[in-house]
């Protein structure tokens, strides 16, 4: 742990220096990327210097006890201290995932269960929009397909932090538990019997790439057919009216990404090609991840996005996640972007399975 804990102290004088060097301000992305790697190594160092000053104090305080007993009695609350910040340090040194400060595009598929599915596809849309702005964060709807009574049969999320956020707080380090399935449980509106049916919907999370980062996906030049085609539903003055809609696809592999949402086709483009970036990173990802699923067995977050992750009992007010074995009974809370506790249960199960992981190495 020392070694480890040095070598980050180390990086962060490294950055430290690099940042106050002039010529680094003249590259705004490269900026960027150095100021949120400082900021995400503090709390790291800040607890790395209150261990070794911890362990300073208990040095000599078990020094001086061996002169004057008086100072034997302030032993156990400096061990106390001591260990509590070993624990703190050691925490903070897990592996961290390295998309943990990135923003996210988080996508929701009505799933089956025809009209029901898709109302609860909206809610769902609608819950995390009001958890994100709980977060701080910026979230907008780039993208959707409506249902006949007002759902989704599918919708694009758009999640960006406000600034620099501290560890753990990101977008992607909270938002990338939610992936997976999502089931219903209420008397659905198309129901006169007042008969409960289980339906479910699909949420799969991505994290977003900076401009900086996006070279890593690479279009030959016969990679994508690109359709353009006029936009509908409910908009602006180009809705229904423009070309501006844009369809791209990613031939080697087939995958789809529409956007209709901005004003223009380059705006539309802009996004659907993010988005498609996003996605293909993401399988790129899946693919590593399939490989080497042995060693993430324990991990709460699972290479399987079909996995069934949560349900939402309406007759009860119920929620309950199948993956940590957190419920609670505020299930209008919840969906009203009270999402907090649900998340912290995901986030603290997964640091127990990388702390028992580390140990087990150890």
């Amino acid at each position: 742990m020392l070694e480890s804990a040095a070598a980050v102290a180390q990086e962060y004088a490294d950055l430290e220096a690099r940042l106050a060097d002039p010529a680094i301000h003249a590259d705004p992305t490269a900026m960027r990327k150095l100021n949120k790697r400082y900021a995400a190594l503090a709390p790291t160092v800040a607890a790395y210097r209150a261990w070794l000053a911890a362990g300073d104090d208990l040095g000599a305080a078990r020094e001086l006890a061996q002169e004057d007993e008086s100072f034997a009695a302030e032993v156990p609350s400096l061990q106390e201290r001591f260990d509590g910040a070993q624990d703190a340090l050691r925490k903070l040194l897990l592996p961290r995932d390295e998309d943990d400060d990135r923003d996210v595009i988080l996508e929701v598929k009505a799933g089956e269960g025809g009209e029901e599915s898709a109302l609860f596809a909206g809610d769902l849309v609608r819950m995390y929009l009001r958890y994100a702005e709980r977060a701080g964060w910026r979230a907008e709807l780039v993208d959707a397909t409506e249902s006949d009574l007002g759902g989704y049969k599918d919708a694009r999320l758009q999640v960006r932090a406000k600034g620099t956020m501290d560890p753990g707080t990101a977008p992607w380090a909270l938002l990338k538990y939610e992936g997976g399935v999502h089931r219903v449980q209420r008397v659905p509106v198309t129901e006169s019997q007042g008969r409960i049916h289980t339906s479910a919907a699909g949420v799969l999370v991505m994290p977003d790439l900076d401009d900086g980062d996006d070279d890593e996906i690479e279009f030959g030049p016969n990679d994508l057919k690109i359709d353009v085609y006029r936009s509908s539903g409910p908009g602006g003055q180009s809705v229904n009216t423009t070309d501006s809609a844009v369809r791209i696809t990613h031939l080697p592999t087939g995958v789809v990404v529409s956007c209709q949402n901005e004003k223009s086709q380059l705006q539309n483009k802009e996004s659907a090609l993010r988005v498609l970036k996003a996605r293909l990173r993401q399988i790129r990802q899946d693919e590593r991840d399939a490989e080497a699923s042995a060693a993430r067995k324990s991990q709460v977050r699972t290479v399987d996005r079909s996995e069934r992750i949560r349900t939402y009992n309406f007759p009860e007010n119920r929620i309950a996640d199948h993956r940590t074995g957190y419920k609670s009974y505020n299930l209008d809370a919840v969906l009203d972007g009270d999402l907090g506790a649900v998340v912290a249960s995901a986030v603290e199960a997964d640091e127990s399975a990388r702390m028992a992981a580390v140990a087990d190495r150890d």
